[in-house]
């Protein structure tokens, strides 16, 4: 199988469910790969590492509007303000407008508070005991909502929605997204732009210590263009800010599940935490991969000239699983001391909330299979992956809080 038909076939519903084999198959074509039509696939390591700090290579719009462009669709339009797809002078002054709260000083300030939601949400699975619930919904969607809500000001009562929201807006970033699935994230992102614009009118009659505050002010000091730039930004905060760690937890507990000795390594602290976390990222990544762009002639990957408009697919979920640079790099070990997973990104473009990510999910992992040391997979009850190739995590995710069956589906 060659490049191109690997692209074609991580698109289909079967491709999107597992995407490994193929990741596999594009090892054996090499790191880097020419896909046709002026397209290069990157699987390896180290040249994914390579194509993420490049400075040569910019964010990539073009394969994620493959499906419409910003003139005619509302979603894109609000994607092409935003940091995601932003190239310099634009992406430092964007990035600047948001980046205090996330700081390693500004993070560590949190964790007293996911401590608490962590704690607020585990007792609420305590109260299921024997009876199954929805992990996703009961744990991996509000711990990371009310953490970037919280530090966004947004109010308790309307943050139901944003599970929903968040979802259908994240349509847009997938590489060939569906005529449907862009009608409905044009119509969340007015939804979600008319929400945003009545907070910013809000904040600026009654300025609070939140963050839709603090980028009010970076606005009004030029870092932000207009409103429309602002309330495209902070809607695209909103999806990064939970999305991602929703299934990072999702996935994590889902490999607990399939590797009850991982639980109990936790619990008896022979599986360290953060070394949990960087393997659940290695193994089963959120982000499965990340587009780059050629912006000039010189540059290449791997050895691999790329022309100026070259687009780059680089494969996280591969990269990650690298044979060349993991040893058995299809088998889960959350004691491998080499996990430094690309999951992140890397470069002007590396997860503004990468250290927020990690600490969710470290506080969350670290309290939970203590918690609910008979934590089962719900009998009978399949888990219900996303059928999405861009964002890889589960919709549903059944278990047992207290039960007494086997771990693991």
């Amino acid at each position: 199988m060659d490049a191109q038909s690997i692209i074609l076939h991580l698109l289909t519903p079967e491709g999107r469910a597992d995407p490994y084999p193929l990741y596999a198959l594009a090892h054996e074509l090499g790191p880097v790969a020419p896909a046709g039509d002026g397209l290069v696939l990157v699987c390896g390591y180290e040249a994914a590492r390579q194509a993420l700090r490049d400075p040569g290579l910019g964010a990539d719009s073009g394969l994620t509007a493959w499906g419409g462009d910003a003139d005619s669709r509302p979603s894109l339009a609000m994607l092409s303000r935003s940091l995601l797809v932003a190239d310099e002078p634009g992406h430092g002054r964007l990035r600047a407008s948001m980046a205090q709260a996330f700081t390693a000083r500004g993070v560590a300030a949190l964790e007293a508070g996911i401590g608490r939601i962590t704690d607020a949400l585990l007792e609420g699975l305590e109260k299921a005991g024997g009876s199954p619930v929805d992990f996703m919904d009961a744990f991996a969607f509000p711990l990371p909502a009310h953490v970037i809500c919280d530090l966004m000001g947004i109010p308790p009562a309307d943050r139901a929605r944003f599970r929903a929201w968040a979802a259908d807006l994240s349509a847009m970033l997938e590489p060939v997204p569906g005529p449907a699935d862009l009608d409905t994230a044009d119509r969340v992102a007015a939804e979600v732009g008319r929400y945003f614009t009545d907070l910013v009118g809000a904040r600026r009659a009654e300025p609070r210590e939140d963050l839709v505050t603090a980028m009010l002010a970076a606005r009004d000091q030029g870092l932000l263009r207009d409103d429309e730039e602002l309330v495209a930004n902070l809607a695209i905060l909103l999806v990064a800010g939970f999305e991602t760690t929703t299934h990072l937890l999702g996935n994590g507990l889902r490999l607990l599940l399939d590797h009850p000795g991982a639980m109990a390594g936790l619990r008896d602290g022979t599986v360290p935490v953060q070394g949990f976390v960087d393997e659940v990222l290695r193994y089963d990544t959120p982000v499965q991969l990340s587009n780059r762009v050629a912006l000039t002639d010189g540059v290449s990957v791997g050895g691999v000239p790329v022309p100026a408009g070259t687009h780059v697919v680089v494969l996280l979920g591969a990269a990650n699983r690298d044979p060349a640079h993991y040893a058995e790099p299809g088998r889960f070990d959350p004691t491998r001391r080499d996990s430094r997973p690309l999951s992140f990104g890397g470069g002007a473009h590396y997860c503004l909330g990468a250290l927020l990510a990690r600490l969710e999910a470290t506080v969350a992992f670290g309290r939970l299979p203590a918690r609910f040391p008979a934590l089962t997979s719900a009998p009978g009850a399949e888990p219900v992956r996303r059928d999405r190739i861009f964002l890889r995590g589960h919709e549903v995710l059944p278990v047992v809080p207290n039960g007494a069956g086997t771990p693991g589906n």
